[in-house]
């Protein structure tokens, strides 16, 4: 059995600008937060998009996986996401998520549309291989930080610094053009991922 997860990987280019909208923030709130307020801040290394946790699956799953995903994707075309907002889960007097993701605008554009089509095709897919279904729509974010404790003082920082206004235009936006497999495996200093497949979108 390997744990697993299907995701649309990042470039490179766009980690280090989001390490870098990282940087600003904490910048902007650590010298407002008492001492024992928690926050873990996600390794741009790490992040991606999650399309499907799988959770543990036969490792002979992963070949017929790979061919099911190959044909439910030849019809999808890839489009990208800006990253033009940050925001919070669940609300900001009490924060538990930082994420940066598009506009409410942009939530029902085309491309939008065309996310909520490639996350029923992932879906189909995998419920043909007996994999459970998701019970929530796929979100278009990605988490920069979780907060562990001191919700409410963190929410309060946040607020008072304008890092929640003043984002800065050149992030740029998450291609959305393969969907991957990727092994998660747990150590002692956090996940490790490894990539075992991508499949490609069509080209817009």
């Amino acid at each position: 059995m390997i744990r697993a997860f299907l995701a649309v990987q990042l470039s490179e280019p766009l980690r280090t600008t989001l390490a870098a909208v990282q940087a600003d923030v904490k910048r902007r709130i650590t010298h407002d937060l008492p001492r024992d307020v928690s926050l873990s801040w996600v390794r741009p290394a790490s992040m991606h998009l999650t399309v499907k946790f799988l959770g543990d699956i036969p490792e002979e799953l992963v070949i017929a996986l790979r061919k099911s995903m190959a044909d439910a994707l030849k019809e999808h075309h890839s489009f990208q996401v800006p990253f033009d907002r940050l925001g919070v889960f669940p609300r900001l007097q009490q924060p538990r998520i930082l994420w940066i993701g598009p506009t409410e605008q942009w939530e029902t554009s085309e491309e939008a549309a065309q996310l909520t089509a490639l996350h029923h095709a992932v879906e189909v897919c995998c419920v043909t291989l007996n994999l459970a279904p998701d019970a929530r729509p796929l979100s278009a974010h990605l988490t920069l930080a979780r907060i562990k404790t001191g919700h409410r003082a963190v929410g309060q920082a946040l607020a008072r610094s304008g890092a929640m206004d003043r984002l800065p235009s050149t992030v740029g936006a998450l291609a959305v053009d393969a969907i991957a497999l990727v092994r998660s495996e747990l150590k002692p200093t956090g996940s490790v991922y490894t990539v075992l497949w991508e499949e490609k979108l069509k080209a817009a």
